[in-house]
């Protein structure tokens, strides 16, 4: 698959289905999203920012009351790009 066939990444997108910045054209790549957090690459993160700085990670195996992960919120440099 060509770079052009792929839609752009968003400035923010999230991973879970439910929340207003997830975007399902870009999840059905078959390449997947890397990110790279101040100049490492991170496999975990849930929804980032690039505009903003930020990334939103699970907090190890903490749940929030939904079931949910419970995610924190580290700032720093961000880079999205696909695999």
């Amino acid at each position: 698959m060509t770079d052009t066939a792929r839609p752009p990444l968003p400035d923010r997108l999230a991973v879970d289905p439910r929340s207003p910045h997830h975007v399902a054209a870009v999840f059905q790549q078959d390449a997947g999203i890397g990110i790279l957090f101040n100049g490492k690459e991170r496999s975990d993160v849930e929804e980032y920012c690039v505009s903003e700085g930020w990334i939103k990670v699970p907090a190890g195996k903490t749940l929030d009351r939904k079931g949910r992960p419970l995610l924190i919120t580290l700032k720093g440099s961000v880079q999205a790009f696909y695999r």
